[in-house]
C-alpha cells in the first residue's frame, strides 16, 4: 500500500496518536489535514502543552490529556510512541477488543516508495546513519534521514520518489514491532543497553534482530564479526550477507589491512571481483578506534553505491555529529569535548579510548539498569580526575574502586556541571583534555541528551 492509499483507508477510522512529541507531531499534523478524526493522547496536562493544546483543537484534534491517558483506548487505530512498551496492559485491552497498534515507523516501512538503507546498533549507529546519507548525497542521490535521527519521515513520504534513498537510524524501541526490515541492514554492535525499558537482553537483542529477519532473498545484511553477538546473526540473515571486522580479513564486506604504500592500516572491501584498498586510516579526521568501524559498517552497506575517491574526500573533511566526541573549544591549552550522546558504559569506554593521554572526565546521569563493571577498570587506565554528577555517581565510583587496577585515581562529586566545569578548568593545565561522556541517560536533570550537551556547551564556552 502506498502512501495516499493508506491515508485514504483512514478517513472512514478513528485514530489515537499516543505522544504528542517531536516524532509523532508532523503525524498529527498530517492527518488532521486529511480530515482524519484524530485523538491525541499524552500524559502531560493542558498546562504542560501550553499554547500547542489550542492550536491542536483548532485543526480539529480531541485530547486526551494526564495521568489517565491511556484508559479507554477505542480507536480504531492506534499509533504508539516509540519509547512505550507495546504490552502495556491499556494498549494490549484495546487490542483485543480490534484496535491496531502501530506506530509512525512501521507505516512509513508499509509506504515508503524508495529503497531504505536503515542502522541499529548500541553505539555507533548515528555516526553511521550520517556517513552513509552523507556519502549517497555526495554520490548525487537524493536521500532522505530520519528515524531515531534527523526527523519522523511519514509525512514526507508522498513527496518521496522511487529513485530517493531513505536512510534510517533504528532504535530498539522502533525495531520491536516491526514486520518489515530494510533493504540493506547494518547492525553496527550490540551491548546491554535501555535495560529499564526492557525486560532482559535477551528481548533488547531480539528487538535489534528485527532489523533483518523480515529482509527478502534480494536484500543485504551488514554485521560486525567482532562483536560476540552479532557475530551470531551471520548465517541467519535472508539475503546476501556482508561482514566488517578489524580483527581479520572477511570475504566479503570491508577490513583493515595494511595500506598500499606499507605505512599505517586502510579500510579494504572485499566482493565478488576481490579485494580493494578504499580509505587509509590516516585519512580519517574522526579520531577513535570506534570511528574506524563506524566508516567500516558504512563502506560495507554503499559498496557498489558510492565511489571511493567519494569516500576519501569526505572522510578528511568530516568532524563527526554534534554531541559525539564534539570539541567545543580549546582554551589555555586545554580541549574541551562534549560526548552527551555517552548514555551507556560502552559508550564512554569508547570514547575514554579515543584519546592517547589520560584525561579529566566528567560523568553520572539517570541510572537505566545496566552494569557499570566493565567502566572501572577503563576509567582507572585512562582518567586522571573522575568528577561524578548525578544518580548514577555511585555505581560508577564503586566500579572504579572496586577495579583491580584502581590505584587511588582522585574522584569528585559535584552537584551540577557549572560546579563540574569550574573543577575541571581548575586542574586541567596545557595539553589536557576536559570530557564529558556520561556512561548514564540524562533523564534525571534533562529532556535529552541534546539538551544536557548543550547545556555543557554553554558552560565551557562562557568560560573566560
Amino acid at each position: 500500500m502506498r502512501f495516499e492509499e493508506y491515508l485514504s483507508s483512514l478517513q472512514s477510522k478513528t485514530v489515537a496518536v499516543i505522544g504528542i512529541g517531536i516524532s509523532n507531531r508532523p503525524l498529527i499534523e498530517l492527518l488532521l489535514s486529511r480530515g482524519v478524526a484524530v485523538t491525541a493522547c499524552d500524559k502531560k496536562d493542558r498546562a504542560a502543552l501550553g499554547a500547542l493544546a489550542g492550536e491542536l483543537e483548532q485543526k480539529g484534534c480531541r485530547l486526551r490529556l494526564g495521568t489517565d491517558y491511556l484508559k479507554n483506548l477505542t480507536e480504531d487505530i492506534i499509533f504508539r510512541t516509540p519509547g512505550m512498551r507495546p504490552d502495556l496492559p491499556e494498549l494490549v485491552a484495546a487490542v483485543e477488543q480490534g484496535s491496531v497498534l502501530t506506530s509512525e515507523m512501521e507505516v512509513f516501512f508499509e509506504v515508503c516508495p524508495c529503497p531504505i538503507i536503515a542502522v541499529t546498533g548500541s553505539d555507533g549507529k548515528t555516526t553511521t546513519t550520517t556517513i552513509i546519507g552523507s556519502l549517497l548525497q555526495a554520490a548525487g542521490r537524493t536521500i532522505h534521514l530520519g528515524g531515531n535521527i534527523g526527523h519522523p519521515l511519514l509525512a514526507e513520504a508522498g513527496n518521496m520518489t522511487a529513485e530517493d534513498i531513505a536512510v534510517l537510524e533504528l532504535s530498539s524501541f522502533q525495531l520491536m514491532t516491526m514486520s518489515r526490515s530494510p533493504h540493506i541492514a547494518v547492525i553496527t554492535n550490540l551491548a546491554p543497553n535501555h535495560l529499564d525499558v526492557h525486560k532482559d537482553y535477551a528481548e533488547y537483542i531480539s528487538a535489534k534482530e528485527n532489523i533483518f529477519t523480515h529482509q527478502l532473498s534480494k536484500d543485504i545484511a551488514v554485521f560486525n564479526v567482532d562483536n560476540e553477538v552479532t557475530r551470531t546473526f551471520v548465517g541467519r540473515e535472508k539475503g546476501h550477507l556482508r561482514t566488517f571486522s578489524r580483527r581479520k580479513i572477511v570475504e566479503r564486506g570491508a577490513y583493515l589491512a595494511p595500506d598500499t604504500d606499507g605505512e599505517g592500516q586502510a579500510i579494504w572491501i572485499a566482493n565478488e571481483t576481490g579485494g580493494r584498498r578504499v580509505l587509509p586510516l590516516a585519512e580519517i579526521k574522526l579520531p577513535g578506534i570506534h570511528n574506524v568501524e563506524n566508516y567500516m559498517a558504512a563502506i560495507a552497506a554503499v559498496d557498489g553505491l558510492v565511489p571511493d575517491v567519494i569516500i576519501r574526500d569526505f572522510a578528511q573533511n568530516f568532524g563527526g555529529v554534534e554531541h559525539r566526541i564534539e570539541l567545543v573549544r580549546e582554551l589555555d591549552g586545554v580541549r574541551y569535548y562534549n560526548d552527551s550522546i555517552a548514555s551507556s558504559p560502552s559508550r564512554t569506554i569508547a570514547g575514554l579510548n579515543s584519546f592517547a593521554e589520560k584525561v579529566i572526565l566528567i560523568a553520572g546521569g539517570k541510572d537505566k539498569g545496566i552494569s557499570y563493571d566493565s567502566l572501572g577498570p577503563v576509567i582507572n587506565e585512562h582518567v586522571k580526575l573522575l568528577i561524578l554528577c548525578g544518580a548514577t555517581a555511585g555505581v560508577i565510583r564503586s566500579s572504579v574502586e572496586q577495579a583491580e587496577n584502581y590505584g587511588g585515581l582522585e574522584i569528585v562529586d559535584v552537584e551540577n556541571y557549572s560546579q563540574a566545569v569550574s573543577l575541571a578548568r581548575s586542574r586541567a593545565g596545557e595539553g589536557d583534555v576536559v570530557i564529558l561522556s556520561p556512561a548514564s541517560t540524562s533523564f534525571d536533570r534533562f529532556a535529552n541528551f541534546m539538551e544536557r550537551g548543550n547545556v555543557f556547551k554553554e558552560i565551557v564556552n562562557g568560560l573566560k
